[in-house]
């Protein structure tokens, strides 16, 4: 596997790479030139040191840390407020105590070992308070509702004691509901509030067909349209909590069908509802470029929507995040995969063959072409060029062509590694590249390329294995 020099675009982390937006986002949230003071006390612990962690997407990270007492009392404390979100005391014994922080950090929590939450008294924090309520909740409801949910499985609708375990279910599931709903009502402005409102996902809706039966495929759309109601954009603290990741997680990877055009219109959705909210604008747009960036996804043309996230969204106007030196790189690198998304027209290549003699790749006459780029060096090429050969062999319908392109190699490299393979497809070299630049984007080799009868792209990122069923495809949407 050869990774092309071509491509190897300077690309700064802070422009793609999720982690890099913890110094921005601490300093964006505004928060107020107040002290620290966090006492957390476990009866039962004894000496060592606890760690404060803080939590980004589905990161954790060192803010602070302070030595237990032999009463089991650590204070964090300093002059500057925590980072605002979901922190985490990591305790000797491996044992953690989530609090949250919010503009308020005098407080102070006390628990014993063996009971966390159970024990959890709270001083000088409602966020922290109804943190803990509600853990105890969660963990009572819990046990209550799994046990009614197995009982239930076991049994068909009608049979005796089904009614019975099915209204205690839907008992448990009313009183978490008004449970939830308490917080809105008494402390609707709270991080916590946020926090949890944030994590409900919204109604199955009950659609149907014309004919009676359920439209799953409306029920997801719904669903995912809906996805974000909950989630008061307003509060980037929620960035700090785990949350808006896993939300996030969810909505591309789980409610969205994995093809860009389904991606893409769901990033859009997304995007526009957060256009000016900074903080969740640049941690959306990032992270989801990273998802679907060249070698990053096995979604077919995943590039798409990595070229579409950057064309649109990570632009001078846009990305306040990082210079315009890295800016123009990304866009730079987004141009040279434009060319060659499925779907697009294919572009031609002109080049030299062995003998000398300029071959173009759109002469071929064949109903379907294959672009097959390569390094004589490298492993997989090596190892996918015979197969490539087998299936040329092996299809009886001979409908198709290859148009060989070698890359980052020499002369007699090039030619010794057609010989040596029995390459019977035309080949090109062009030692100085501008043959395909900005036509066939390729980030390792060797990359393969289908086109159909009207020289469209309709495969890429593939292997010789996977063309006839590209090409099968094509041919039953005719």
């Amino acid at each position: 596997m050869i990774k092309r020099r071509l491509y190897q675009t300077a690309i700064c982390g802070a422009a793609i790479r999720v982690l890099c937006i913890f110094s921005g986002l601490f300093i964006s949230l505004g928060m107020r030139a107040q002290t620290a003071d966090i006492q957390l006390t476990v009866a039962g612990l004894s000496g060592g040191k606890a760690r404060l962690m803080g939590s980004f997407a589905d990161q954790r990270f060192l803010i602070d840390s302070a030595a237990v007492g032999p009463d089991g009392r650590a204070v964090f404390r300093r002059d500057s407020l925590y980072p605002q979100g979901l922190l985490y005391a990591l305790l000797p014994d491996n044992t953690s105590i989530p609090f949250m922080a919010s503009e308020d950090q005098q407080f102070a929590l006390r628990t014993r070992q063996g009971a966390l939450a159970d024990a959890m008294e709270v001083d000088g924090s409602v966020d922290n308070e109804l943190l803990y309520q509600n853990l105890r909740f969660e963990n009572d409801f819990q046990k209550g509702y799994q046990a009614a949910a197995q009982a239930l499985k076991g049994m068909a609708p009608g049979a005796p004691g089904y009614d019975d375990l099915k209204r205690q279910a839907d008992a448990l599931l009313e009183a978490r509901r008004r449970h939830l709903q308490s917080f809105v009502e008494e402390h609707p402005n709270t991080l916590f509030t946020h926090y949890k409102t944030a994590g409900q996902n919204p109604e199955l809706r009950d659609i149907r067909k014309p004919d009676g039966t359920p439209d799953e495929r409306a029920q997801v759309a719904r669903y995912r349209a809906e996805f974000w109601d909950n989630v008061d954009f307003s509060d980037a603290r929620l960035l700090r909590t785990p949350v808006i990741f896993n939300k996030l997680k969810r909505y591309i990877a789980e409610l969205t069908p994995q093809h860009p055009d389904s991606l893409i219109a769901a990033t859009d959705a997304l995007v526009q509802q957060v256009l000016d909210k900074p903080e969740y604008y640049q941690f959306f747009v990032n992270w989801i470029a990273l998802q679907y960036e060249p070698t990053k996804t096995t979604v077919m043309d995943g590039e798409a929507v990595y070229v579409h996230i950057i064309k649109r969204y990570i632009t001078h106007e846009r990305a306040f995040w990082t210079t315009p030196a890295e800016i123009s790189a990304l866009q730079r690198r987004a141009d040279e995969m434009s060319a060659s998304l499925v779907g697009r027209p294919a572009p031609n290549v002109t080049a030299p063959d062995p003998n000398g003699q300029l071959r173009s790749l759109l002469d071929l006459k064949a109903p379907y072409l294959v672009v097959f780029m390569f390094n004589p060096d490298c492993d997989h090429c090596i190892e996918e060029t015979p197969r490539l050969i087998e299936f040329l062999n092996n299809r009886a319908e001979r409908d198709v062509e290859v148009f060989g392109i070698a890359l980052d190699t020499d002369d007699a490299a090039w030619k010794a590694f057609i010989r040596k393979m029995g390459i019977p497809w035309v080949n090109v070299f062009d030692p100085t590249n501008r043959a395909i630049y900005a036509k066939y984007y390729v980030d390792i080799t060797p990359e393969l390329y289908v086109l159909n009868p009207e020289r469209i792209i309709i495969g890429k990122n593939l292997k010789a294995s996977q063309i006839a069923e590209i090409i099968a495809r094509d041919k039953a949407r005719r």
